[in-house]
């Protein structure tokens, strides 16, 4: 059973609020700057954007090949898509031209190690985040790294193994480092549960041990504004966790939390932050308040009915959407009630624009799906043309109106404007 956790390896559906790193460095409006987009919540700005498919899908422009063993969903910015692959035994950073799909360049950042879990392969899972002319990511084995985004020359590097004292998780290292401000922040685990690097040299800016010392997991961060106060929140092995600007730890929530695999992405809005994983665990709202003894996450609901494994879930106005194990699931984010469920593609991810859920099974099938709360209603539905024999957990990407798919070696990019 737990072979099947590393479907997790995507690691992860963010905040609303990632707002202080972007408000320096502004992305162009059809760009994917990041792991689930600008504002790492799943949720794109694109516009225009078909609202049907034909039977044979929208039309594929070009194929990418030789990007290696991994499981990245890609990034989008200026003309380029910046992955991760395992080539020949390396680890490698890519970046691919959005016109023609050929290779820019590519850089090795790290050997590659075996991990304990082997279903999906021993490729990289992080997505790299794209800041300014920089380029951050993380290596399965704990490789942190600065590229330039020009060339990928090495900028700085660290490893969270060697240099923070943190353990490989089984499936490996899988978050998508996120910037605030000047501040690189990765969680290595362990007693430095959570880090802050200066983003410009990868200078130690503080270390933040969690009650319990949790273990690395496989999702990623978000940032929130709590009672008008910054924070980040992280997805450990114990449960969700905050974490103020300058490294204190803040608070906890952990029933949303299995301790096998927690992949997908935490959701705030309001104060109130949602977490969802599989393995018989299901997903919950707390609601976080000030108080005399700081923040407290006081539980709202919790439901079986959304057990997230690695897939993801998106908030559209008032409602999640996401996969219960193999079956697509709406929710009232407030009250947690389903609203509706539907097989659709099976197990998977789930990404928003336009109106519209792009699902993607981990067994290929790709699906256009009204993001309407009262009913499920499917308007079109594809097969990639080519198929690795690995799982698909990297999430769709669309980006300046196109819609990306990674499956380890293959990148397929498809035309989805009107």
């Amino acid at each position: 059973m737990q072979s099947q956790t590393r479907r997790n390896l995507l690691g992860i559906s963010g905040a609303l609020l990632a707002f202080s790193a972007f408000s320096i460095f502004p992305a162009f409006g059809d760009d994917w700057t990041q792991w689930r987009g600008n504002s790492r919540d799943g949720l794109s700005k694109e516009t225009g954007l078909l609202k049907s498919w034909k039977p044979e899908g929208p039309k594929l422009l070009w194929t990418a090949e030789g990007l290696g063993e991994g499981h990245t969903s890609p990034s989008v910015v200026k003309g380029s898509v910046y992955g991760m692959g395992l080539i020949e035994g390396g680890e490698y950073v890519w970046a691919v031209n959005t016109a023609t799909g050929k290779m820019r360049w590519k850089q090795k950042i790290a050997n590659g190690i075996e991990l304990g879990g082997s279903q999906g392969g021993f490729g990289p899972r992080a997505t790299p985040t794209i800041i300014g002319d920089k380029l951050y990511t993380l290596g399965v084995g704990g490789e942190a790294v600065c590229l330039s985004i020009a060339k990928g020359e090495i900028l700085w590097h660290k490893n969270l193994v060697t240099d923070f004292g943190g353990r490989v998780p089984q499936w490996g290292y899988c978050e998508s480092p996120l910037i605030d401000g000047e501040k690189c922040i990765l969680t290595p685990g362990g007693s430095n549960t959570v880090i802050a690097l200066n983003r410009n040299t990868g200078a130690t800016i503080w270390k933040c041990e969690v009650p319990g010392n949790d273990a690395a997991h496989y999702s990623s961060a978000i940032m929130a504004t709590v009672d008008g106060k910054k924070e980040t929140i992280h997805f450990v092995a114990g449960g969700v966790v905050g974490i103020s600007p300058e490294g204190k730890y803040l608070w906890r929530y952990n029933e949303p939390a299995n301790r096998i695999a927690n992949c997908s992405t935490p959701i705030y809005r309001d104060g109130f932050v949602f977490a969802a994983s599989g393995y018989n665990t299901g997903g919950g709202t707390a609601k976080l308040t000030s108080g005399a003894k700081g923040i407290e996450a006081a539980p709202v609901y919790f439901t079986r009915e959304m057990q997230n494994h690695h897939g993801g879930v998106v908030l559209v106005g008032d409602y999640l959407y996401g996969f219960d194990n193999s079956t697509l699931t709406c929710i009232d984010f407030k009250t947690g009630k389903t609203k509706w469920r539907d097989r659709s593609v099976g197990k998977g991810s789930v990404t928003y624009a336009d109106g519209m859920l792009y699902a993607r099974s981990e067994k290929g099938p790709v699906a256009l799906v009204e993001a309407n709360p009262e009913a499920y209603k499917e308007l079109g539905r594809f097969d990639q043309p080519e198929r690795s024999r690995e799982p698909s957990w990297a999430y769709p990407v669309i980006a300046d109106g196109k819609l990306y798919l990674h499956d380890q070696g293959k990148l397929f990019c498809y035309d989805v404007k009107k």
